[in-house]
């Protein structure tokens, strides 16, 4: 693992977002300030994705939706009527393809569950709009939900995780108000939601605004905080010791809040862990996400 440099002196600037100017602001809405082994993990991933498909096999890629992007990957388990476990990759809304998730997936259908990972428009794509993202997570998982059965698996046991704005994407999800699609209320039986974004104010004060289009409207509806009351699934959230300081922050504000709600919630700490070596413990069943993962869905390695 990477160590990181202290930081060069320099004169701090007006106060942007609480503690911070805008520069530290900035810095901790880019992980690579803070995880500077990036690009060794994502070597690592790559590799850890060819031997994975080796073994389990490529998946049935299916289409949730009528756009050319709007595509899920199925690893299937040999296990009938099995949990499924819905999986939304991040990318600060601009990176990131399902394929990156193959690694993952040999943990769950050893452990008996369908993995599904999905695949959707980057933001750069959609004009700078997280709105129809939202959109087509959750077109995605109404879909797993209606045709569980037809790949095997039980729609009574859906699960769903995301990372970073995978995390996001999940946490929009979460809050879904999925009976006025004729859906049942509590569709998603628990949801881990590791390293994510909870409330957008401060993004939005962030350089993310310069690829993001911000609005009043988007900060508020794609806000899971602020809509606790809609949701209706335990949730498990996770972070890293050594992630930035607002992931961090996001990550224990949004637990309290949905534990002061009454709300079934988990937090759990990695301990010295970056923002993607967080991502990496999915592929495992013995590491910090991956245990957490099966342990929700009442599996065991």
């Amino acid at each position: 693992m990477g160590q990181l440099l202290p930081p060069a002196p320099r004169a701090k600037g007006p106060l942007v977002w609480l503690d911070m100017d805008q520069q530290a602001l900035d810095d901790a809405y880019d992980q690579a300030v803070y995880a500077p082994n990036r690009e060794h993990i994502r070597e690592r991933r790559a590799a850890n994705n060819e031997i994975a498909l080796r073994i389990i096999g490529k998946p049935e890629r299916v289409a949730y939706g009528p756009a050319e992007i709007e595509k899920i990957d199925i690893y299937r388990t040999k296990r009938p009527h099995a949990p499924v476990m819905i999986f939304i990759h991040g990318g600060a809304w601009r990176d990131g393809t399902s394929s990156q998730a193959a690694y993952m997936a040999e943990t769950f259908i050893n452990a008996g569950a369908h993995f599904i990972a999905v695949d959707f428009s980057n933001v750069t794509e959609t004009g700078g709009d997280i709105f129809p993202m939202v959109d087509q997570v959750r077109r995605a998982v109404a879909w797993v939900y209606n045709n569980a059965k037809s790949f095997g698996g039980d729609p009574n046991q859906i699960y769903l995780t995301g990372h970073s704005s995978g995390g996001h994407l999940a946490g929009c999800a979460v809050i879904s108000e999925w009976e006025r699609q004729g859906l049942p209320r509590d569709l998603l039986k628990g949801a881990l939601l590791g390293s994510g974004m909870y409330d957008l104010k401060a993004v939005r004060l962030s350089k993310r605004s310069t690829y993001v289009k911000f609005t009043d409207a988007m900060e508020q509806a794609l806000s899971p905080q602020r809509h606790i009351d809609k949701i209706h699934a335990p949730l498990v959230i996770t972070y890293g010791t050594l992630e930035t300081p607002e992931f961090q922050r996001q990550s224990r504000e949004f637990h309290e809040a949905v534990k002061a709600a009454g709300k079934p919630a988990k937090l759990l700490v990695g301990k010295a862990y970056n923002h993607f070596e967080t991502q990496e413990t999915l592929g495992s069943p013995y590491g910090f996400m991956g245990r957490a993962a099966l342990g929700m869905m009442g599996l065991t390695a």
